[in-house]
């Protein structure tokens, strides 16, 4: 997957949130804009390929107050579907949050 691709595609012309990643939104008490923040400054850490019904990858990245966000996205052909989101938990990542503790 092509991270400026996604970067350039995150905007609300373009943004579809699937009803799971507004229910996590509001149980994480996560806002809109910190996903935005999040993907526009983000990486890709991990990718899903064979996702359905778009491949899908997971960003790392930060919001303007620097925290970190976990952020599962879906490249459509005409929409980034944002899937879900949560903050890492260090208990289950690395310190910089790139990879999954074993």
């Amino acid at each position: 997957m092509d991270i400026e691709k996604i970067k350039k595609r995150c905007n609300d012309d373009f943004i579809e949130l699937t009803s799971h990643c507004l229910l996590r939104l509001q149980q994480r008490n996560i806002r809109y804009t910190e996903i935005k923040e999040a993907v526009r400054n983000g990486e890709i850490i991990e990718e899903y390929p064979d996702d359905y019904p778009y491949p899908s990858c997971l960003i790392l990245g930060y919001t303007n107050d620097k925290k970190a966000l976990h952020v599962v996205a879906g490249l459509g052909e005409t929409k980034l579907w944002l899937i879900t989101v949560y903050e890492p938990d260090i208990n289950q990542w690395s310190n910089d949050y790139k990879s999954r503790k074993e």
